[in-house]
């Protein structure tokens, strides 16, 4: 692994740990995001080490997620929700709000949150 991957560039396992967790406190607290937060499973601690893992393999880092899950196969894996626009932008709006409280290098934060938003839109499946 470079360590001028995005993973490392953020502050590796801590910081990405730190920016998965964020994602789904803000999630949980928001009342924006209230109807992207119901269609998750909870306790949500299964699904935050699950994200965790695939940010970092996502920002390249460890590929923990795909030894343990396979290749992320991510809009097979959400088919069985309605992603719609509108659930999309509650998805983005809370790993805005996680990626500004974590990442310190704001150019690389938005060149992520820009990627980030192009994956997002590629899952909606219900308009």
């Amino acid at each position: 692994m470079s360590e001028t991957t995005p993973y490392y560039r953020i502050g590796g396992e801590d910081k990405v740990r730190l920016l998965a967790n964020r994602f789904y406190d803000i999630m949980r607290d928001d009342p924006i995001a209230k109807e992207l937060y119901a269609i998750h499973p909870q306790p949500t601690d299964r699904i935050r080490e699950v994200f965790f893992l695939y940010l970092s393999l996502w920002l390249g880092g460890p590929d923990t997620y795909q030894q343990q899950y396979g290749h992320p196969r991510l809009r097979s894996r959400h088919l069985s929700f309605s992603a719609t626009p509108e659930l999309k932008d509650q998805w983005m709006y809370c790993m805005r709000k996680a990626m500004h409280e974590t990442v310190d290098d704001l150019p690389l934060a938005q060149q992520l949150l820009n990627a980030l938003d192009q994956l997002a839109t590629h899952m909606i499946n219900t308009k």
